[in-house]
């Protein structure tokens, strides 16, 4: 008997076809089968952050969401969030204040702060609720909640 699914998904605006088993994590197809790999896996647990990614417009965690149920969405990984004209502003401002040491964490909380500002999140929401769904181990927090604010001046001027 034949387990496996093809799935259709658009990861960074490229259509994929995929063949997976049922049980395969999304985090799993986004590394191992489309080579996404600055997705990164941590707790497992979707208790750290490290693996989120947006799918249909909302952070989510690609640990806990297998990869058929996110069938016909529109993901987007960190690989995918710079544009033509160069990093978003989050990403900008994350490296202006030096908002990550190690850099295990940074992806996931890219993504997730991307989708909020995406939103119009307040800053003080993503300085604390958004931010507050990540684990840092090496920053204490304090440059990427500078990087937040940054970012958050310059709200409404991307695109």
């Amino acid at each position: 008997m034949n387990s496996t699914r093809d799935i259709e998904l658009t990861v960074n605006d490229q259509r994929h076809r995929l063949t997976c088993e049922p049980r395969l994590l999304l985090s799993d197809a986004l590394r191992h089968q489309l080579g996404l790999t600055g997705t990164h896996v941590g707790c497992e647990q979707g208790a750290c952050g490290a693996c989120t990614v947006i799918v249909d417009g909302i952070a989510q965690r690609s640990c806990l969401m297998l990869a058929v149920q996110a069938e016909g969405s529109e993901i987007e990984t960190i690989e995918g969030v710079a544009g033509a004209d160069g990093d978003h502003p989050v990403q900008e401002a994350m490296h202006d204040a030096h908002g990550l040491q190690c850099g295990f964490c940074t992806p996931g909380i890219v993504m997730s702060l991307v989708a909020a500002y995406r939103r119009g999140v307040p800053v003080e929401e993503a300085r604390t609720e958004v931010l507050g769904g990540h684990l840092c181990r090496c920053t204490g927090y304090v440059n990427i909640r500078a990087a937040i604010d940054a970012a958050w001046a310059g709200l409404g001027d991307e695109p």
